[in-house]
């Protein structure tokens, strides 16, 4: 058993320095960028953003008042799809600091300016009086 060990020891080691060096002597591709751990953290955060603006959106009363005010729902998840991570996190952070009773209504103010902003900007066309 130990004549096994001593010939398996150095041909473990050899393997072990050999992966090793092959790895971090391997070049990277062509127009591949790393992600740094920051970046791979924010996005996750950013989709959590999106995941809870889609859950107030998803509620019945959030539904109606969108569609009492004219506002095609198709076009809200499409804006919520387009928001970058930053104006997710600041839109999320506004619908959860809105108190209970005023969440419908700070919700569908907070789309409304969303909208109007990105109406103004002519990214969309879904206000008439922004031309």
């Amino acid at each position: 058993m130990k004549k096994i060990y001593r010939i398996l020891s150095p041909l473990m080691i050899v393997a072990l320095v050999l992966s090793s060096v092959s790895v971090a002597a391997a070049p990277i591709a062509p127009g591949s960028d790393l992600i740094t751990t920051q970046a791979a953290l924010n996005a996750e955060h950013g989709q959590a953003d999106r995941e809870r603006i889609h859950e107030i959106l998803a509620r019945d009363d959030v539904r109606d008042q969108l569609i009492e005010q004219g506002v095609d729902l198709a076009e809200v998840e499409a804006r919520v799809a387009a928001l970058s991570d930053a104006e997710a996190a600041q839109m999320a952070d506004q619908l959860e600091q809105l108190p209970a009773g005023a969440s419908v209504i700070g919700a569908l103010f907070a789309v409304f300016v969303i909208l109007l902003v990105t109406d103004i900007l002519g990214l969309t066309n879904v206000f008439p009086f922004t031309r």
